[in-house]
C-alpha cells in the first residue's frame, strides 16, 4: 500500500514510519510547514532546524522519499484566524483540534495525489472498521492518548487515517527507538501547538495579540491583587503563571471590556465549579450516541468523568450534566464525548 507518513521530527512520528516500514508500506514521508515567516523573525533563530534535521536523518536511515509541504496560507485561513477570534472574546480555542481536522488531514488530504491509499502519523489513537463505520479509539496509553484532539474528524478522513503507534504506551515506543538506534531517540516530547514546534503558545498570542496591561482581581472581595498583560492569555481554571502571592489562586472569569481577570482561592474554588453547559457545532464521528450517559473530557487530560447529556430536538447542540462540577469548564474550548474506549465526537462549549 502506497502510505504518506507525516513526520515532526519526534520520536513517536518516527517510530510510527518504522513499523509500516517493516510491514511493507510503500512509503512516502511528508513535513508540514506552517509557521509563518513573521512569527520565525519574531521568535529569533529559527525553531524548525532542528526538527527537519531529524527529519531528513529518519528518512535516510530507512530509505524513504521527503517531501515539506508549504501550508501556512490554509494554516492561516483555517486555524489561526479562528483562534485569534475566540482569543479577542475572552474564550479558550482548542486550535490542536483544528489543526488536525483542517491541515493534518484536511489541506494536506488536498494537496497528495489519489495514489495514496493511507495517510499516517504518530498520534495515540486507534482505528477501527466496526459495520461499515469507522470508529475512533483510544490509544493504549492514558495518558498520551490524543483522541482529545482528533475528535473533529470525519467518517471520510478515519478512512484513510493510520495510526500505528496506538496501541503502544509510551515507554514501549521509546524502547522501538532505542532498539533501532534513531537519531532522535533521546529527544524530548514537543510542547508546541500543532505544528508550531518550539513557539510556545503564550508567545504565538502574544506575536498576534500583543499586551494590554489589566488587574487581576479577587472575585470574592473585589480587591486587585495584581496586574496582568492580557485577558487573552489566560483561560477558566488556570492557576500557573498568575504571579500571584498567597495562593493558589484560580482564574475565575474573564471581563473582555474591562480587561479584568478575575480570580478565586483555592479556599472559594468550590463555589466556582461548573456543573452544566452546553456544546454547539457538534461532530459525531460515527452518527448520534445511544445512550445519554457518557464520558466526557473538557480539556486534554487522562481522567473521563461521567456526565448525562441531552440532545436538541435539532440535534445541533446539547445541554451537558456533570457528574462531578469542574472549576476548569471554559467557553470555546471543546468538550470531547466518550463510550469507555470510543471517542464519539464533540463541539465547542458555551457556557452561561
Amino acid at each position: 500500500m502506497k502510505t504518506a507518513v507525516l513526520l515532526s521530527g519526534g520520536v513517536d512520528s518516527s517510530v510510527a514510519l518504522s513499523l509500516l516500514a517493516d510491514q511493507g508500506h510503500d512509503l512516502h514521508a511528508f513535513y508540514l510547514k506552517v509557521w509563518l515567516e513573521d512569527e520565525v523573525a519574531y521568535v529569533g533563530d529559527c525553531p524548525w532546524e532542528e526538527d527537519l534535521h531529524f527529519v531528513r536523518a529518519v528518512c535516510e536511515q530507512f530509505n524513504v522519499p521527503l517531501t515539506i509541504v508549504p501550508l501556512q496560507a490554509e494554516y492561516l485561513d483555517r486555524v489561526v484566524g479562528h483562534a485569534l477570534y475566540e482569543l479577542r472574546s475572552g474564550r479558550t480555542p482548542s486550535p490542536d483540534i483544528f489543526c488536525n481536522e483542517r491541515i493534518k488531514f484536511g489541506a494536506f488530504f488536498d494537496r497528495i495525489d489519489d495514489s495514496f491509499g493511507k495517510v499516517a502519523s504518530g498520534h495515540h489513537a486507534q482505528v477501527e472498521c466496526e459495520n461499515g463505520s469507522w470508529l475512533l479509539k483510544r490509544g493504549a496509553d492514558p495518558i498520551k492518548d490524543q483522541t482529545y484532539f482528533l475528535s473533529n474528524l470525519h467518517q471520510d478522513q478515519l478512512a484513510k487515517t493510520l495510526f500505528p503507534i496506538g496501541h503502544l504506551e509510551k515507554t514501549q515506543v521509546r524502547e522501538i527507538a532505542d532498539q533501532l538506534e534513531l537519531p532522535n531517540r533521546a529527544r524530548k516530547d514537543s510542547q508546541g501547538i500543532c505544528f508550531l514546534g518550539k513557539i510556545r503558545y503564550r508567545d504565538f498570542i502574544q506575536f498576534h495579540l500583543g499586551t494590554r496591561p489589566g488587574n487581576i482581581v479577587d472575585q470574592t472581595t473585589s480587591q486587585k491583587l495584581g496586574t496582568h498583560e492580557g485577558f487573552w492569555f489566560y483561560t477558566i481554571g488556570q492557576r500557573f503563571g498568575l504571579g500571584l502571592s498567597g495562593g493558589p489562586w484560580y482564574v475565575a472569569s474573564k471581563d473582555t471590556d474591562g480587561n479584568v481577570v478575575y480570580v478565586v482561592h483555592r479556599d472559594q474554588l468550590q463555589y466556582n465549579r461548573c456543573s452544566s453547559f452546553s456544546v454547539r457545532d457538534i461532530n459525531w464521528i460515527s452518527g448520534l450516541p445511544n445512550s445519554d450517559q457518557l464520558q466526557v473530557r473538557i480539556r486534554h487530560a487522562p481522567e473521563l468523568p461521567g456526565c448525562t447529556v441531552h440532545r436538541s430536538p435539532s440535534n445541533d447542540s446539547l445541554d451537558v450534566e456533570l457528574a462531578e462540577p469542574d472549576a476548569g469548564v471554559a467557553s470555546g474550548q471543546h468538550a470531547v464525548f466518550y463510550n469507555t474506549e470510543t471517542c464519539l465526537g464533540g463541539g465547542i462549549i458555551e457556557r452561561g
